[in-house]
């Protein structure tokens, strides 16, 4: 039994200095802030130094005031001396480590005796200490609060769990009260006004300033003028699931064509992604009027709901107020922009680089392959007897054994410098393309629009891609040429390119365009659902590698199949024709002698091998990239928030603050359902607190 008791004090108190884990980083922060007393050499931080480090300036403060963090302080200082020690300092940070931390931060406050209670009397004198005479005033003799600590003669104290449950229902019982108070009549309606003031003395915290101003306007949602004790409850409850309605809203948003969704979309998303958290008609009118006020048009954007469940969020009009607030605001501004624009440079280079390696290694692991098609593309003989290459397994074996194994890799060094920006310019002009014309909110694009934004990519990169093409098919065909005629010489990349000349380059260009133009019109759009509509790729699940890789192979195999009678156009054209080859003047030529004369299968020679090519280089261009993101990430980068988004929820990007600002941040929302003016540090007179949350001078 002294060990369960031990390990619950030991829960709720902390561990002592030698047993709590201090982080380098913890450690570190201690000594930036910590100041030397001069008597005994010791490192110790004040109230001011502790809020410089639990609450960082670069953080938006907007409903937490950073004032606020003072009443940390009296939670870190356990010997109440006024100052922290490194000692207390371990210990507060080991308290925010915990899973549970917010309510034991409340907790500890009130547990001035440290026993591991809360006694109701020192309850009682803490939440009133803060109260002002024109509070609307809360009854501790009520019934709830008896159901928490007993009747008025027999108050027990409260246990840690006892303690967090009556915490937790505080808030409902705060507005329980106050609506009774402004019901003098007791018919259970009260104005609007007054509901506006229980909201704000209760929930300003919580809600963003939008909401808070326009809380008058929630009598309209019903005849009358008057506010209902149902609709108090309703608006309540909404509160209370914010977490929940933002994870609905995102599902529901997404899956709309226009990235818009009615009262209806919300509750059959809902219906469909809850269990108990279900909504009743009220509490989704009280959702949507909230929402609406600015598009009363009943179909609502994320952007909209946003406004009221983004505490953070700020209208445009004080955003622009605060902005040019003073000149300095304006200078700081335009800097960061400055160093936004650069940085988004910065970042395109990264992401070019990184594309550039990683389509370089796609390229080398299947070169090879690429090679084979190549060759057996370009046999034109039709009798077996004639014929150099059985298959392609035939054609590899053939190549290694007459040229060695690098004979596989004859032209790989063009290929490796023109691959970076062919890939560069296919994804920069995809992704250009569908930005266009994606919808702004939902980032969804119609399949048109997907097909156009692939075809264009597919038409630019032809550019850098055709002069490549045939420097490497030259290359490649090279060998078998000095294989079969005697005395042919071998030539390098330089000399062909010298030898064609900038038009000979372009040489069987259309067909180059031919293909590529439908590849990229197939692949991008085929990629692009197979990694929303069959891997349920979204704004909340992230895809791993391996489905990365296989969206990205399945994706290139119709792309590269169907476009093989456009690669055996463009390959004819391109090889350097031999003595006794027809010579093709052009692109219709070329075809129709290849009907003529080798019938409708030769334009599918080297499909299997394109497949084969294509879907692995892909694959292996995908986790290069992952890889290099990995271990190469863009310095000072973080996941993208949306607009005045600064608190983390469900659905939402994983906050960039540190954990303990958060967990601290959280814990000060608790104490404030109490009431707001709990923890402010400008105290008018220190001596008026009871001694045993007074703080003592350092010695």
């Amino acid at each position: 039994m002294t060990g369960v008791k031990d390990a619950v004090k030991e829960s709720l108190l902390g561990t002592p200095f030698e047993e709590s884990h201090l982080s380098l980083q913890a450690r570190a922060t201690f000594l930036r802030h910590a100041r030397k007393d001069e008597t005994t050499g010791e490192l110790y931080m004040a109230q001011d130094d502790f809020v410089q480090a639990i609450a960082p300036k670069h953080e938006d403060y907007h409903k937490i005031k950073r004032e606020h963090y003072g009443i940390l302080f009296r939670v870190a200082d356990t010997h109440r001396t006024g100052r922290i020690t490194l000692t207390e300092w371990a210990t507060f940070e080991n308290l925010l480590s915990k899973p549970d931390a917010e309510y034991e931060i409340a907790f500890r406050l009130f547990d001035t005796d440290r026993t591991g209670t809360v006694k109701w009397d020192d309850f009682q004198k803490i939440y009133t200490m803060s109260k002002t005479p024109d509070s609307i005033p809360f009854d501790w003799n009520s019934e709830w609060a008896s159901l928490y600590t007993g009747r008025t003669k027999t108050r027990h104290d409260m246990s840690y769990p006892q303690f967090a449950q009556m915490l937790r229902g505080l808030q409902g019982e705060r507005i329980r009260q106050a609506f009774h108070v402004f019901d003098k009549d007791g018919d259970g309606y009260i104005e609007p006004e007054d509901f506006q003031r229980i909201i704000l003395e209760t929930s300003k915290h919580k809600l963003s300033d939008y909401v808070l101003e326009h809380l008058p306007s929630l009598c309209n949602i019903s005849a009358g003028t008057k506010i209902s004790y149902a609709t108090v409850r309703a608006f309540q409850n909404i509160m209370r699931e914010m977490d929940m309605i933002d994870l609905i809203i995102r599902e529901a948003t997404e899956k709309s064509d226009d990235g818009k969704i009615t009262r209806s979309d919300f509750l059959n998303a809902a219906a469909r992604l809850t269990r108990f958290s279900l909504f009743t008609p009220m509490e989704a009118d009280i959702l949507f009027h909230f929402a609406g006020l600015d598009a009363p048009s009943g179909r609502l954007s994320q952007n909209d709901f946003a406004k009221v469940i983004d505490a953070s969020w700020r209208t445009p009009l004080a955003v622009a107020e605060h902005a040019v607030a003073t000149a300095s605001d304006a200078t700081h501004k335009a800097a960061e922009k400055t160093k936004s624009i650069l940085h988004s440079v910065l970042e395109s280079v990264h992401h070019f680089a990184l594309g550039s390696v990683a389509g370089a290694f796609g390229a080398f692991m299947v070169y090879p392959i690429d090679l084979v098609k190549t060759r057996m593309q370009n046999q034109r003989s039709t009798r077996v007897g004639e014929l150099l290459y059985n298959n392609s397994l035939d054609c590899a074996r053939k190549v290694i054994r007459n040229e060695g194994f690098l004979g596989l890799y004859s032209g790989v060094i063009p290929q490796l410098i023109g691959v970076a920006p062919e890939k560069a310019i296919k994804l920069t002009v995809n992704d250009l393309v569908r930005g266009h014309f994606a919808n702004k909110e939902t980032g969804k694009i119609k399949y048109p629009y997907e097909i156009l934004a692939g075809g264009s990519a597919g038409a630019c990169q032809v550019i850098f891609t055709n002069p490549l093409e045939i420097v490497k098919i030259r290359l490649q065909v090279q060998g078998e040429i000095a294989k079969n005629v005697e005395g042919a010489p071998r030539r390098s990349a330089l000399w062909i390119v010298k030898n064609l000349g900038l038009v000979g380059l372009y040489k069987g260009a259309s067909a180059c365009l031919l293909r590529d133009v439908p590849f990229s019109a197939i692949y991008f759009p085929t990629y692009a659902h197979l990694k929303s509509d069959f891997f349920g790729e979204s704004r909340t699940h992230q895809l791993s590698v391996m489905q990365l890789l296989t969206a990205g192979a399945i994706a290139g195999m119709p792309a590269a199949y169907l476009t093989t009678p456009c690669d055996v156009i463009k390959t004819r054209l391109q090889v350097e024709a031999r003595k006794g080859d027809t010579r093709y003047t052009g692109l219709r030529h070329c075809a129709a002698t290849i009907w003529k004369d080798e019938g409708f299968k030769a334009f599918f020679k080297g499909g299997p091998a394109r497949i084969l090519r294509s879907s692995p280089q892909f694959g292996f261009t995908l986790a290069a990239y992952e890889v290099l993101q990995n271990w190469l990430p863009m310095p000072g980068t973080h996941e993208p928030s949306p607009a005045g988004q600064v608190e983390p929820g469900v659905g939402h990007p994983v906050a960039k603050e540190p954990l303990p600002y958060l967990r601290s941040r959280n814990a000060l929302k608790l104490i404030l359902d109490l009431d707001e003016n709990i923890g402010r540090v400008a105290i008018p007179n220190a001596e008026s607190w009871p001694k045993f949350i007074r703080p003592s001078k350092p010695q």
